[in-house]
C-alpha cells in the first residue's frame, strides 16, 4: 500500500512540475507568475480542488508520443473566491509554450460543462503559444469546442479572462466572448495575425506590444476591460470583481456587510454643479459619495471615457453605474461610449444587477465621422440595451439631459423605475440658444431680443418641472440627499418583477 502511495505522491510531484525547472525560471524572468501560482493566487488559501491532473495527449506525430507530460499544459479544476465557488483553468506556458492540444481543450470544456451544470462563474487565464502544431485540425477542433461552450455559458454563468502572457489566433475568440478580459501591461497581447504576418501581408512594421498589447486593447480597440501591472495585481482585482457577481442567472448578486449610513447626507452635493453651464464637473465625484463607503469597480476606464460604467454598492447590494462624463467630450454620447454603456447594460440585465444612471448629456457627437461610423446604429444599442432590460433601473439627471440623449439615459419611456432629477437639470430638445435660433429666426439680426427670448426660453424650459409637470420626472430631489433616495429606490424595487413577450432571441442592431 505504502509503495502506492508514494507513487501517486511522486507522479503529483512531476504534474506540478510542468515543464521543469528550467522553464519556470524563465517564466519568473519575464515577471510572469507559473500556471499554479496564479490559481493559488486568485483562490481561497487551501480551496483548490484540480481535475484530470494526470491527462495527457494522445499525439504520435512528429515524435510526441515520447514527451507526454502529465496535464498537459493547462490546470483546470474550481476552489473559491471569498467563499464563493469558481471554476478555474490556467494554462502552463513551461508546457509546450501552453499550446493548445485536443486533451488540452477536452480539460478546459469539462470544467466550464460542470460550471454550467452547477451555476458558478469560469475564470479563464490564458498564457499560450496557440494551437498545437503537431496535432493540426483537432486542436482547431477543441478551439472550437471550447468556443461553443463560452457560447452557451454567456448570460447563464460570468465568465472572466486573464491574459497573463500570449494570446494569439483563432484563441483570442474564447475570451472575446467572455464577459470581461483583464490584460497584465507589457507581459501579455492579444491579436488575431502576429507582427510578423502584418508586415508579409500588409508591408506595416508593428511590434507585438503596438499590435495587441494591454495598452492597445485597453485605449483603442476596447477588447479588454482593465489593464494592470502584473499578475499580482490583476488577480486581486479578479478577487474583487467576483465579490459584485452573482454566481449565475439563478441567483442574486452577494449582499456584503456595509458600514455606511443609507441616509446619509452629502450637502458637498449641492455646491457640485458649476455656475457656469459650459464648465465641467467630475462625475465620478458623484459616484463615489452615492455607493456604500465610497467604493467603485470601474469597468473600461480607459475607454471612451466620456462614459463611465463599472460597480458600487448600496446598502450592501450590487449596482451597475453607468454615467455620463463631463469632463471628456462634454459627456456627449459618442459611437464608442454606446457601445461600451450598451454591452456593460445588457450584462447587468442578464445577471439581475440594478442599473443606476447619471445623466449630465448634452446630445449625440455631431460630424461626418460619427455618421460615416454608423452612430444611429451604435446608439440604437445603448437604447436597445437599456429598453429590453427588465431590472430595477433608477435614473438621476444632474444637468443636461437634451435631445434623443435624453430618450437613450434610462429615461421613463424607457420603463425606468424610478427617474430623479436634481433642481439644476435641464431636459429639453436642445440649448436654449440653439432653439431660440430655429424658434425666432427672422429676428437674428436683433441681438438685444434675441438674448431676451434665450432668457426666456431658459426661464421656461431650462429645468426639470415641465417633465416633471408630465409625470416622466418621479421627483426633483435635493442633490445632497440622492445617496438617500437612490437607497430607497432600490430598496423598493427589491421585489420588482417584469417579464419582455416570449421571443427567440432579439434581434439587438449589431
Amino acid at each position: 500500500m505504502k509503495d502506492i502511495l508514494d507513487e501517486l505522491e511522486a507522479r503529483r510531484e512531476t504534474a506540478r512540475a510542468g515543464g521543469g525547472e528550467r522553464r519556470v525560471e524563465a517564466q519568473h524572468a519575464k515577471g510572469k507568475l507559473t500556471a499554479r501560482e496564479r490559481v493559488e493566487l486568485l483562490l481561497d488559501e487551501g480551496s483548490f480542488e484540480e481535475f484530470d491532473m494526470f491527462m495527457a495527449h494522445r499525439c504520435t506525430d512528429f515524435g510526441m508520443e515520447k514527451d507526454r507530460p502529465a496535464g498537459d499544459g493547462v490546470v483546470t479544476g474550481w476552489g473559491t473566491v471569498n467563499g464563493r465557488m469558481v471554476y478555474v483553468f490556467s494554462q502552463d506556458f513551461t508546457v509546450f509554450g501552453g499550446s493548445l492540444s485536443e486533451t488540452h481543450a477536452e480539460k478546459i470544456c469539462k470544467i466550464m460543462d460542470m460550471a454550467l451544470q452547477n451555476g458558478a462563474p469560469v475564470i479563464g487565464i490564458n498564457d499560450s503559444g496557440g494551437a498545437r502544431i503537431q496535432e493540426g485540425v483537432a486542436s482547431l477542433a477543441g478551439y472550437a469546442e471550447v468556443f461553443q461552450r463560452n457560447i452557451m455559458a454567456s448570460g447563464v454563468v460570468p465568465q472572466i479572462s486573464l491574459i497573463m502572457g500570449p494570446c494569439a489566433g483563432g484563441a483570442v475568440y474564447s475570451p472575446a466572448m467572455t464577459d470581461f478580459i483583464f490584460m497584465v501591461k507589457d507581459t501579455s497581447y492579444m491579436f488575431v495575425t502576429g507582427p510578423d504576418v502584418v508586415k508579409t501581408v500588409t508591408n506595416e512594421q508593428v511590434t507585438a506590444e503596438e499590435l495587441g498589447g494591454a495598452s492597445t486593447h485597453t485605449r483603442k480597440s476596447s477588447v479588454a476591460d482593465g489593464a494592470y501591472e502584473n499578475d499580482v495585481e490583476a488577480l486581486a482585482e479578479t478577487r474583487r470583481l467576483i465579490d459584485f457577481l452573482p454566481k449565475s442567472n439563478r441567483e442574486k448578486a452577494p449582499v456584503r456587510p456595509f458600514f455606511d449610513e443609507p441616509g446619509r447626507l452629502e450637502p458637498s452635493l449641492d455646491t457640485l454643479i458649476p455656475d457656469n453651464p459650459n464648465q465641467p464637473y467630475d462625475m465620478k465625484e458623484l459616484i463615489g459619495k452615492i455607493a456604500d463607503e465610497g467604493d467603485f469597480f470601474e469597468i473600461q476606464k480607459d475607454y471612451a471615457a466620456n462614459i463611465i460604467t463599472g460597480f458600487i454598492r448600496i446598502e450592501g447590494q450590487s449596482v451597475g453605474v453607468v454615467a455620463n462624463q463631463p469632463m471628456v467630450l462634454a459627456g456627449c454620447l459618442d459611437i464608442d461610449a454606446s457601445r461600451k454603456a450598451a454591452r456593460f447594460v445588457r450584462f447587468c440585465d442578464a445577471f439581475e444587477i440594478p442599473i443606476l444612471t447619471l445623466v449630465d448629456v448634452p446630445g449625440f457627437l455631431p460630424g461626418t465621422a460619427q455618421e460615416y461610423g454608423g452612430v444611429i446604429k451604435h446608439g440604437a444599442k445603448l437604447l436597445f440595451a437599456y429598453g429590453e432590460a427588465t431590472v430595477p433601473k433608477v435614473t438621476v439627471i444632474t444637468r443636461k439631459a437634451y435631445g434623443g440623449a435624453y430618450d437613450v439615459m434610462a429615461s421613463k419611456h424607457l420603463r425606468g423605475d424610478f427617474n430623479y432629477a436634481w433642481p439644476t437639470a435641464e431636459i429639453a430638445v436642445m440649448g436654449a440658444k440653439g432653439a431660440v435660433e430655429i424658434l425666432y429666426r427672422s429676428e437674428l439680426g436683433d441681438k438685444d431680443r434675441i438674448a431676451a427670448r434665450v432668457q426666456d426660453y431658459e426661464g421656461r424650459f431650462a429645468n426639470p418641472f415641465v417633465a416633471a409637470e408630465k409625470g416622466f420626472i418621479d421627483e426633483v430631489i435635493m442633490p445632497h440627499s440622492t445617496r438617500r433616495r437612490v437607497a430607497r429606490a432600490f430598496a423598493a424595487l427589491r421585489g420588482k418583477k417584469l417579464a419582455n413577450p416570449w421571443k427567440k432571441h432579439d434581434n439587438i442592431p449589431l
